[in-house]
């Protein structure tokens, strides 16, 4: 039933019908709030539709293709989770990019940490020339873009501006020879790591071994602000986020990142970070990946992780028993459910810390398992934005955080760029043992 083509009179039938008489006007106010809400927020969508910051389609595309896609149909990939390894279904397709008012989006062109550096190189290279040939077969609704004019053009004609970012600095083998060679094959972010450290940068979720960033990884955040590559601060350490916006003369972003008061996990952004972004202009991408949304679930986890533990070490060698047992404990704690409103908290809290024009969205969609409960795939944006109304927001809020905050940036990146093209390439090498 679509409350918005009723009159109230018709609503309060409807409601008195399943509803005791007491409840039927606070009913009604909640139908009429929330109609509002779903009404603002698709004003929102419409007028600027949402610029995520971080989609893994590319290593999707390599899991279960192998990178060939001439057979692939981008339109409807609902029917292909049998080939994932686990099973599962991908999050995005054109379909479901239309219904979740995508207008823009950074395909992360993520390579695995395992890899040794020239081995990151090449898979790079790789995945930036797999998703260019998708972005390339449908030319009606998808339009690879590499500035922030082109990303306007895009969505003004109705077609998903498609934008590279590189997910970790192995991705350029600790060369800046090789970084601006990724710029010029498209590549308009890096993040500075991924799940380990780099030979110049601290991870987050790595043992510290630079205490941010070393000498040289100072001087690789110089040269992306030089050439215009926007400096992404998702998975690195505080340390280095912050040697980074000491360093950095142009926004970064954090493409997918929560935020650290919310959830205590080490990807998020502390609030000594968020404090510095009005200074610096950059954006937190909010994720929508539940282990860094829903701090019940951080700690269900880590629970859960200690009882395998204890079964392996009680049970070793005997897998059947201690898979039966975590089988058990299983059924006896499930997993705390995530939901939209975690993840609003998270851009809550980010507003009250920093502002409004320093939020955006990076929800990771096809690289985590799902998203919160009603945004499991790329079709749930308008959900939360909805949310988001519901507690306050205006039309004017919600569209800075679809995506006129992401375009600011993307655009002030290439105005600093403009302003030091004289400066001559940085020439620094990664000394051995630094």
């Amino acid at each position: 039933m679509h409350y918005r083509a009723l009159s109230l009179a018709a609503i309060a039938t409807c409601l008195a019908a399943s509803a005791s008489a007491q409840s039927v006007e606070e009913d009604i106010a909640s139908v009429v709030e929330t109609d509002q809400a779903v009404i603002t927020a698709n004003a929102a969508l419409d007028a600027a539709p949402v610029f995520d910051g971080h989609n893994d389609v590319p290593i999707q595309l390599r899991a279960r293709f192998d990178n060939q896609i001439n057979d692939f149909d981008f339109a409807d990939t609902l029917e292909i989770g049998d080939t994932h390894p686990q099973g599962r279904v991908m999050h995005t397709d054109l379909a479901r990019l239309a219904e979740g008012k995508v207008g823009a989006q950074y395909w992360s062109v993520y390579v695995p940490t395992s890899l040794s550096e020239p081995e990151a190189v090449q898979m790079t290279m790789e995945q930036i020339d797999v998703m260019k040939r998708l972005i390339a077969r449908y030319p009606d609704a998808l339009a690879y873009a590499e500035t922030a004019d082109q990303v306007e053009s895009a969505m003004a004609a109705g077609k998903v501006a498609s934008l590279l970012g590189m997910e970790g600095g192995h991705s350029i083998g600790s060369s800046l020879g090789v970084l601006r060679q990724m710029y010029a094959l498209g590549a308009r972010y890096m993040t500075i790591t991924h799940s380990r450290n780099t030979p110049w940068a601290d991870s987050a979720t790595d043992e510290p071994d630079h205490g941010g960033l070393n000498d040289f990884g100072k001087d690789v955040i110089r040269e992306m602000n030089r050439i215009g590559m926007l400096v992404d601060l998702s998975h690195v350490s505080e340390d280095a986020m912050m040697d980074a916006l000491d360093v950095a003369q142009a926004p970064v972003i954090f493409s997918h990142s929560g935020a650290r008061a919310i959830n205590g996990h080490a990807r998020n952004v502390p609030d000594s970070v968020l404090a510095r972004l009005p200074e610096n202009g950059g954006i937190v991408m909010v994720v929508g990946l539940p282990g860094f949304l829903n701090d019940e679930r951080r700690q269900w986890y880590a629970t859960r992780e200690a009882e395998v533990a204890r079964q392996k070490s009680l049970f070793g060698g005997q897998p059947d028993v201690w898979e039966r047992a975590m089988a058990e404990w299983d059924a006896a704690n499930p997993e705390p459910e995530t939901m939209i409103s975690h993840m609003a908290d998270h851009v809550d809290h980010i507003k009250a810390v920093a502002g409004v024009e320093y939020i955006g969205i990076g929800a990771d969609y096809d690289g985590m398992p799902t998203g919160p409960v009603g945004m499991e795939d790329v079709s749930g944006y308008p959900a939360l934005f909805a949310e988001l109304a519901r507690r306050g927001y205006s039309q004017v809020e919600l569209e800075l955080i679809s995506n006129r905050n992401a375009i600011r940036v993307l655009r002030e990146a290439e105005q600093y760029a403009s302003r030091v093209a004289d400066q001559p390439p940085i020439e620094s090498i990664l000394e051995t043992g630094d």
